[in-house]
């Protein structure tokens, strides 16, 4: 069975600022709720048996959205609800959807965070495929907003990400390094499980790229596929928004 974990969780304290308001940035829109990154992400492939949302900030408004506007897809949603979205990082939200799709036995995930445009031709690529897959994009890769990745002289891959968006460093030799497109998918069963119940509580109070480091730090380059986002945005503001409507 195939599933489609999105997070949504955090405060978008940036995005906010940006239009001078709180606001729960993946249901944002100008002209209706089908401009929103939620449902575009959300209707972009219908081979998902199961389409798992976790949310926390502004749940209640996330909860109306998805029952108001989401009918035609919702026997295929689950919603959960993130306690400690402020508290903790961005892991604890992937707990959630892991946990989940772990026990009621999904071994093809595509995961994807829930501030991103991304173009439906390199998406579905990375649906499709049948193999584990890391994206990239053709950004450039700055601290103060980029997730990066780098590959050691052993061919295995290296995550980097600030979460104070100053700066990112690499302490060792290294083949090659990329901006992260921000969607993975685990095409292993087993794997997906066995990572998930290695990471302990704390390790979940960290960021989401604990869960990823562990489930593709063990692989060299050419155990998966590598798939490269041709039209790839990251909405941290309204004019990040705005770009993903040209």
């Amino acid at each position: 069975m195939k599933a489609l974990i999105v997070t949504v969780a955090g405060t978008s304290t940036r995005f906010g600022e940006s239009i001078g308001k709180p606001c729960l940035k993946c249901i944002y829109n100008r002209n209706g709720i089908q401009e929103s990154l939620l449902y575009k992400m959300l209707h972009r492939d219908k081979s998902f048996d199961k389409l798992v949302i976790v949310g926390g900030y502004k749940f209640d408004e996330l909860e109306n959205a998805v029952k108001n506007y989401f009918a035609d897809i919702s026997d295929k949603i689950v919603l959960l609800y993130n306690d400690k979205f402020v508290e903790y990082g961005s892991g604890y939200s992937l707990y959630f959807g892991l946990k989940y799709v772990v026990e009621n036995g999904y071994d093809e995930v595509v995961f994807a965070e829930g501030d991103l445009f991304v173009d439906d031709k390199s998406f579905d690529a990375v649906s499709a495929a049948n193999a584990d897959v890391v994206t990239y994009t053709k950004e450039p890769i700055e601290s103060r907003r980029s997730v990066a990745f780098y590959y050691d002289v052993n061919d295995r891959a290296h995550y980097l990400y600030d979460t104070t968006h100053n700066t990112l460093e690499i302490r060792e030799p290294f083949l090659s390094v990329y901006d992260s497109g921000q969607v993975w998918k685990f095409n292993n069963g087993k794997r997906i499980k066995d990572t998930f119940y290695d990471l302990t509580a704390n390790d979940w109070h960290g960021t989401n790229l604990v869960f990823i480091q562990r489930y593709f730090g063990g692989m060299r380059k050419d155990d998966y596929r590598l798939i490269r986002f041709e039209t790839w945005i990251n909405c941290n503001t309204v004019h990040d928004f705005d770009k993903t409507k040209e």
